[in-house]
């Protein structure tokens, strides 16, 4: 009976167009806003944040960038591994060659740069769709993973091909520890998470979402199809390049090109499909998903065979680990296509309607 929006009334159009129209929304996001930056330092550990939160905040911003691209737009991208590469590279390369760059100007930087190579890679959506595209991006992933493997300039002629970065401070705040690493990251996936909402809900998401239905209906209509595509690979490579770069800065820290490989890629794709196409939120529960689960699958497994008597090896929990996703894939595909989000939806709807039957 609590989430009612019965009497919660607009009186204006800006109102009504509010992001969270209900308050008891509104209120549970600055709730969770709240715990995350004061309650979440306050109770995990040092490995909670370094291992399990650091990686599905960056995940997490990366998977929004993805989902812009493939679920609000309609275009398959095999290649977000190779963005985060280049903007991973293109930060490194800024920050070490340009004396005195503020760090997030820097990350910045890398999403610029991402950016350019994925409108480069986005000129085939102009004449493929489907597979065919699919195709085309898998190309940047090879290109980039031979272009910061072969040519050194990238890594700053490193004998090993890995680069490395330390001393990370924003206005004289250190980002060593992972509390400071998990409130660096935090800041970010906020701020682009909450413009890629309101990008989805103005004029260039409904163009994206056009395109995405029928792009042949939408060009009638005076969309487009030109700007709509290009405009989708921008905004995704941008903030998948800017990921990358906290993904090489703050996470890892150190890295060679294999910390970007078609793995990442796919990584990301399932995520999205998890989570749900089309749905912001659904990044989070898909990157939140494919955090959790192998953590889980590694302690719950051998707790199981010990259970039954049977020793169950690492190579043997690694295996478990992609036909679970593979099965969950499927399953997503065929029963909810919607992914968690979906399922998040529904819920909300039901106890919009609880006690009464639906």
């Amino acid at each position: 009976m609590i989430y009612r929006e019965n009497g919660q009334f607009k009186t204006s159009y800006t109102a009504d167009q509010q992001i969270f129209t209900i308050g008891q929304d509104r209120w549970a996001i600055l709730a969770m806003l709240a715990f995350a930056f004061i309650g979440v330092p306050m109770l995990a550990d040092e490995y909670m944040l370094r291992a399990i939160l650091v990686p599905f905040l960056i995940l997490a911003l990366a998977a929004v960038g993805v989902n812009i691209l493939v679920g609000y737009c309609g275009q398959i991208s095999l290649g977000s591994g190779a963005f985060m590469a280049v903007g991973a590279y293109a930060a490194y390369n800024t920050y070490i060659r340009i004396e005195g760059i503020p760090l997030v100007l820097a990350l910045l930087s890398g999403g610029f740069f991402a950016t350019l190579v994925g409108l480069v890679f986005g000129i085939p959506s102009l004449r493929v769709k489907g597979l065919y595209l699919a195709v085309a991006t898998l190309a940047a992933q090879f290109f980039c993973d031979w272009a910061f493997l072969r040519i050194s300039w990238f890594t700053n002629n490193s004998a090993s091909g890995s680069v490395s970065v330390s001393n990370l401070q924003v206005l004289g705040w250190s980002v060593a520890s992972p509390l400071e690493k998990y409130v660096f990251c935090l800041a970010f996936l906020v701020v682009f998470a909450l413009l890629a909402k309101n990008l989805v809900r103005g004029a260039i998401g409904r163009e994206w979402m056009a395109i995405r239905d029928m792009d042949v209906a939408a060009a009638v209509i005076g969309i487009r199809p030109m700007y709509a595509k290009l405009s989708a690979f921008a905004v995704s490579s941008f903030i998948v390049g800017v990921a990358g770069g906290l993904w090489g800065f703050v996470h890892l820290g150190s890295w060679e090109p294999a910390a970007f490989s078609i793995d990442r890629s796919f990584q990301l794709l399932f995520m999205v499909i998890i989570g749900g196409l089309g749905s912001i939120m659904g990044c989070f529960f898909g990157a939140a998903f494919i955090v959790t689960l192998p953590i889980f699958l590694n302690q719950a497994l051998p707790a199981l065979g010990s259970l039954v008597g049977v020793t169950i090896s690492t190579a043997a929990i690694s295996h478990t680990e992609f036909m679970v996703f593979g099965a969950l894939i499927v399953w997503f595909l065929i029963v909810e296509p919607h992914g968690l989000a979906r399922l998040w939806s529904v819920g909300k709807q039901k106890l919009r309607l609880w006690p009464f039957p639906h």
